[in-house]
């Protein structure tokens, strides 16, 4: 993409989330709200966060990840702060949350309650800080190698027009060990270059939405093998013009999760087990990994090499009991994901367990 092309998206973003779109009602397709509910835990801290913060919100989901104390996450696209300040009372005074964006109207109004939220979590000063910044460019906001814990994103990768540079940041400022964890929106095809010179097809996330495989290639050429989707569910386009203008592509909004750590590229058995301790806050029954993986409480489950390695090499190691390591191995896992297209299990093992 052309660095014309590059700055005309970027101007078409700021034009549409900071003077076209001045609350949820505003938008014309359903691309960026929300699908489905977030946990209790998530939706009690909601209700703390200002309602202006809320009205101005445009994610597709609730990319909230679990075992949040103490880490320190950075918000990639945080618009005026709402998952932000839920990250916030999550990760406590120990921790620290960063919001980057590229839109002053969006920053704004999300400096503007800072003060109203570390006193309503009850904390002595604030955790979070916002930068003004291209998520292309990490490190002209002052965000550092190995210096994440955790990367959120919700609903705004696609926004990106160089997804490249996104994802390479990402991996960049990640730990060993640290976790991305995002919800967007993604389609069945390639979709065409010239729908990205129309600022509501870009502002409303379908323009720039990854076509599954070719994000499944992007971040496998970045050194990340095994994605994981949580969830993904068909989206809607209900605005008649704008079914005319897509015509027969399928969109999808999904929430997915991925690992800076060193995994196999297929699913591999080495006859380990995995037992979920209960003990992660607002999940004391049962953990969903991912789409195909719900850990039960008490209950040990067979796992492949790179989902131990999930749970033993990352903040998640302590709410997990693993048996086994690598010195046997007993070829491919039987690792069936749900296949997103149709939303059924495939019938034979796939590259990575997604």
């Amino acid at each position: 993409m052309s660095g014309f092309m590059e700055e005309q998206v970027h101007t078409s973003v700021r034009d549409y989330y900071g003077r076209v779109l001045k609350s949820q009602s505003d938008l014309q397709t359903s691309a960026c709200c929300p699908t489905g509910a977030p946990p209790a835990h998530v939706r009690a801290i909601l209700s703390l966060v200002h309602s202006e913060i809320r009205d101005r919100s445009y994610g597709c989901g609730s990319p909230i990840p679990a075992a949040m104390e103490g880490a320190t996450v950075l918000d990639l696209g945080c618009g005026t702060g709402r998952d932000v300040y839920v990250l916030s009372k999550l990760v406590g005074p120990p921790g620290r949350v960063i919001g980057v964006d590229m839109t002053p109207e969006q920053l704004a109004v999300a400096q503007q309650h800072k003060e109203h939220h570390w006193r309503v979590f009850a904390h002595e000063r604030s955790n979070v800080e916002f930068s003004h910044g291209y998520i292309e460019d990490l490190a002209a906001c002052g965000i550092g190698n190995d210096s994440m814990d955790v990367v959120v994103s919700n609903c705004v990768l696609n926004l990106a027009p160089d997804k490249s540079r996104v994802f390479a940041e990402i991996l960049r400022v990640l730990k060993p060990g640290g976790e991305l964890y995002f919800s967007d929106i993604f389609a069945d095809r390639r979709l065409p270059a010239q729908w990205l010179e129309d600022s509501r097809l870009v502002g409303e996330c379908l323009a720039g939405a990854m076509y599954l495989e070719d994000f499944r290639r992007l971040l496998a050429s970045q050194g990340c093998v095994d994605t994981r989707f949580v969830s993904i569910s068909d989206l809607a386009v209900t605005n008649d013009e704008i079914k005319d203008q897509v015509g027969n592509v399928r969109f999808y909004s999904a929430t997915v999760r991925a690992f800076k750590l060193p995994l196999e590229d297929r699913c591999e058995d080495y006859g380990q087990t995995a037992r979920y301790l209960g003990t992660i806050p607002g999940y004391p029954h049962a953990f969903a990994l991912d789409d195909h993986h719900l850990f039960l409480t008490s209950k040990p489950m067979p796992v492949c090499g790179n989902t131990a390695d999930m749970l033993c090499n990352t903040r998640y190691a302590k709410h997990f009991d693993v048996v086994g390591e690598k010195s046997l191995h007993f070829g491919l896992f039987d690792c069936f994901p749900v296949d997103v297209t149709s939303g059924s299990a495939r019938l034979a093992p796939s590259p990575g367990c997604c």
